[in-house]
């Protein structure tokens, strides 16, 4: 026989609950840490945020970027030659893209009378480098070469200008097969060149493509012949192709600042940086959140005023007098002197809501026994400087006294 049990309480319910497991100190963390994010909810969301902001701008940098570099077959813009290079392709052209002095020579050694395109832009080969350039290609195009360039190729063709303003569209007017069967071309912001035969002339006897005696050197003044922008214009695509489609091979060279040493193998902006250069980026990011949070902890928590807050009527009264001030307001500052001058005065004399401005400008000047017209005449004026609206505001506020001292 079991005993009585105790008021209130359920044997099996008790059990249960006996049963459950109480807080160890594995949750103990946890709650902790639930506790510490709802303390800190603005503090939790900015912090992600800047995460986030910073996470989004790193990988934005890391990114790779698209090919700018000008007359590049892998850039799409408009300064750029990737159109030519596919119609290259489709042309049974195999375009080889050597980003180094050595791996072109060693493009053009591994083929048969190949093509060498060359765009020195900013002149970095030396006399020896554009000669090994030369005895290993079949044939080389020279775009708008540089003066050292041009006298390291000594083929005899010198540069005489730039085509005018005047000739945006040149003619062949020679007889070399390649210009002749192209017809027309772009002559925007061309180069001219004088020695061997000449093409497309836009005064005399210069002319913006010079080929050599032999053939095996053609001189192009023109970036935009080659170009996305205008390849498709006149006979731009034609003569690019004729030129640069001749054989199975292409090597187009775009020298680079790292081909400026004599042997071509110039080193990097990471050749020479120092070994600990790698780890300023890590360091710069640290020091940069720990100055966000230094800077954000400086000026404490945001303190909450319960709403509406009241404000003293001089506060307001002084703040807009300054904004008057810097805003030199004067005609604004005097129609709100005028207008509360005359709603006090017409609260005095009872007047009621229904009085106009000369009702209570008459009305002053009779309880002051004084003439309408020098009380209207005050009230009204307009005042063009600061200096008279003080003065005016003063005359204004001894009428009032007077009134209200009646």
């Amino acid at each position: 026989m079991s005993g009585p049990a105790i008021a209130g309480t359920d044997p099996a319910q008790g059990t249960r609950q006996s049963q459950e497991p109480g807080p160890t100190g594995r949750n103990v963390p946890v709650r902790t840490l639930k506790k510490w994010l709802r303390q800190h909810r603005a503090a939790t969301a900015a912090a992600a945020v800047v995460a986030a902001a910073l996470a989004l701008l790193i990988g934005t940098q890391l990114a790779p970027k698209g090919d700018r570099v000008p007359l590049s077959v892998h850039n799409a813009g408009p300064e750029g030659a990737r159109a030519l290079g596919e119609i290259l392709g489709r042309h049974g052209v195999s375009v080889h893209t050597p980003g180094r002095f050595d791996a072109a020579l060693d493009d053009l050694h591994s083929s048969s009378s190949p093509t060498l395109l060359l765009y020195d832009r900013n002149g970095v080969l030396d006399r020896q480098q554009v000669a090994g350039l030369m005895a290993a290609a079949g044939r080389v195009v020279v775009v708008t070469p540089r003066l050292d360039t041009l006298a390291a190729l000594d083929s005899g063709i010198h540069q005489a200008g730039v085509v005018p303003d005047a000739s945006p569209v040149l003619d062949p007017g020679c007889t070399q097969p390649d210009a002749e069967a192209a017809g027309q071309v772009t002559g925007h912001k061309g180069f001219v060149y004088d020695g061997g035969t000449t093409c497309y002339r836009a005064a005399g006897t210069a002319g913006m493509l010079a080929v050599s005696g032999d053939g095996r050197l053609a001189v192009l003044g023109s970036t935009a012949v080659l170009g996305n922008d205008k390849l498709d214009e006149l006979g731009n695509a034609a003569l690019a192709v004729r030129l640069l489609g001749a054989a199975p091979d292409l090597v187009w060279y775009l020298p680079s600042i790292e081909d400026a040493a004599d042997n071509g193998s110039g080193k990097t902006l990471d050749d020479l940086a120092p070994g600990w250069a790698r780890f300023l980026g890590p360091w710069l990011l640290l020091v940069a959140v720990v100055a966000i949070i230094w800077r954000g902890r400086r000026h404490g928590p945001l303190v909450f005023e319960p709403l509406p807050v009241v404000v003293k009527a001089v506060e307001t009264a002084e703040g807009r007098a300054r904004l008057y001030q810097d805003s030199r307001a004067v005609d604004q500052a005097r129609d709100n002197l005028r207008a509360g001058l005359l709603v006090r005065l017409s609260g005095k004399l009872r007047l009621g809501p229904g009085a106009t401005a000369e009702d209570t400008i008459a009305a002053a000047a009779r309880l002051l026994g004084r003439d309408a017209a020098g009380v209207r005449a005050l009230v009204n004026e307009r005042p063009t400087t600061e200096a008279r609206l003080v003065a005016w505001s003063q005359a204004l506020e001894k009428l009032e006294k007077e009134v209200m001292t009646r």
